[in-house]
């Protein structure tokens, strides 16, 4: 299937407003020109009336008889004038007998002045006929009144097309309208421009993200609120990308490493046993140290698989009725057991009432040995951790604070992500960056949440927070 042609946001948006705006301004015009010419029907068919009212004023003598006089001629050619128009309305003036008695020579004079007694008899004083020949006149008529007695009518006619020959409005309204045109479409012209070139950049630079360049220069000035709000929301985005990448290329070479280095300590000491390089007592030691590398190379592929179920959110929760101060202490007792330092001094807080809560042991357990080991891991050889338990009417919080070297600024926004170990740390302690991810995963399982409540020089808080 071939693909859709596409057109660019510039193009396709003023093509369309064009047309929209030729189509408007097509209906405006007819609208208007309907308007203009009822309108100059009407303003002639006023000035006709006033005119028709004018003559039947002169054309009766003293004895109330219709006469006919040279200065009718000077009527019309005045009115003419007042009127500003090129043309002569058609005079015709009717006995009281409707007989035509005088009459301006015209185009349709004739046959004006045959239909004309049949005129008189309309019920309107201005009105449209049309004639044999398919030609449109307009008429209006006024009754010669003498001692309110009619002896005669007044009749002025004129052709609809010579209404139509004034063209002043018609050109104003031309002009108008191809200067409204010409103004709207220079107007679309340069606010979509003005649109398009930031989406047009935005566009730009994701081609080059999809290149592997996340070095993007985009213009933040932006007065509109959402075009800066894209901007900055692209750029966000980019560095956070470029952030994941190299978070991805260390991943790649840590796990590497740290898989490797077991192995291949592994692989040296089992070597040495068989090829008889040691024996006895320290070929027992090779072993024993086998035996732990083998148990941390385990337990990272462990977190690995974990973490795969994690990340699609397998996560079981088994919810048990649990008296939280004898759930710390437990947890705390056994943690401190295995701990190799025992300088370490770990420190437990906690209100005398019981707290009692629904919630899986098991999890709880996982989230403060993290915790836990992160602290000490924090610290040289001796120091200090205490575990606060403290509850309010909805939540539940466990604090654990040491007084280790703290979390560097720049780092406290990354220390929950997947597989991310802090400068110090990777070359101190070994392991995949997943315990606080993990954590973190099992806490919002739980209808909690883990968060990093302060970290300075002379320590840090972690604090898991779990509904009631």
């Amino acid at each position: 299937m071939s693909e859709k042609r596409r057109t660019s946001l510039f193009r396709y948006w003023t093509t369309r407003y064009l047309i929209t705006l030729c189509i408007g301004l097509f209906v405006i015009g007819v609208a208007s020109s309907y308007w203009i010419s009822y309108s100059e029907t009407q303003k002639r068919l006023d000035f006709m009336k006033l005119m028709a009212a004018e003559v039947s004023d002169r054309v009766v003598d003293v004895d109330g008889n219709v006469k006919m006089a040279p200065f009718l001629f000077r009527i019309v050619d005045s009115r003419q004038q007042s009127l500003g128009v090129n043309y002569k309305p058609i005079l015709v003036i009717l006995d009281e007998q409707k007989r035509p008695v005088f009459g301006v020579p015209g185009p349709f004079s004739g046959e004006l002045k045959r239909i004309a007694p049949t005129l008189v008899e309309a019920d309107d004083s201005m009105s449209q006929i049309q004639l044999e020949r398919g030609s449109d006149v307009l008429f209006v008529k006024e009754s010669i009144e003498v001692n309110d007695r009619v002896v005669g009518w007044v009749m002025l006619f004129i052709p609809q097309q010579h209404v139509m020959r004034s063209t002043t409005e018609f050109q104003l309204l031309t002009i108008m309208l191809v200067s409204l045109g010409l103004l709207g479409w220079l107007i679309i012209y340069l606010l979509t421009k003005k649109l398009s070139q930031p989406i047009k950049d935005v566009a730009d630079a994701a081609k080059q993200i999809v290149l592997g360049n996340y070095e993007i220069h985009l213009d933040k000035n932006k007065r509109e609120q959402e075009v800066y709000e894209l901007i900055h929301s692209f750029k966000e985005m980019a560095d956070r990308l470029q952030q994941l990448e190299m978070m991805r290329t260390e991943l790649l070479a840590g796990v590497t490493h740290e898989l490797k280095t077991p192995v291949t300590s592994i692989s040296g000491l089992l070597q040495a046993v068989k090829d008889d390089v040691v024996s006895g007592e320290e070929a027992k030691e090779f072993l024993d140290i086998c035996t732990k590398e083998t148990t941390r190379l385990q337990k990272m592929v462990e977190d690995l698989l974990d973490f795969n179920s994690f990340a699609v959110g397998d996560i079981r929760i088994r919810r048990q009725t649990q008296n939280m101060q004898e759930l710390i202490l437990e947890i705390t007792h056994q943690w401190k057991i295995a701990q190799e330092e025992e300088k370490l001094i770990l420190h437990i807080e906690k209100p005398p009432e019981p707290i009692v809560v629904q919630t899986d042991p098991l999890r709880v357990q996982q989230v403060m040995y993290n915790l836990l080991n992160n602290a000490a891991q924090a610290m040289e050889s001796e120091g200090r951790i205490t575990v606060s338990l403290s509850a309010t009417a909805e939540e539940i919080r466990i604090d654990v604070k040491d007084n280790g070297r703290g979390i560097p600024i720049e780092e406290q926004s990354l220390i929950f992500e997947r597989f991310y170990r802090g400068e110090d740390k990777k070359h101190i302690v070994r392991g995949l960056g997943l315990g606080l991810s993990f954590s973190r995963m099992i806490a919002q399982a739980l209808g909690g949440k883990l968060i990093l409540t302060e970290s300075t020089a002379s320590g840090s808080t972690f604090t898991l927070i779990l509904r009631k």
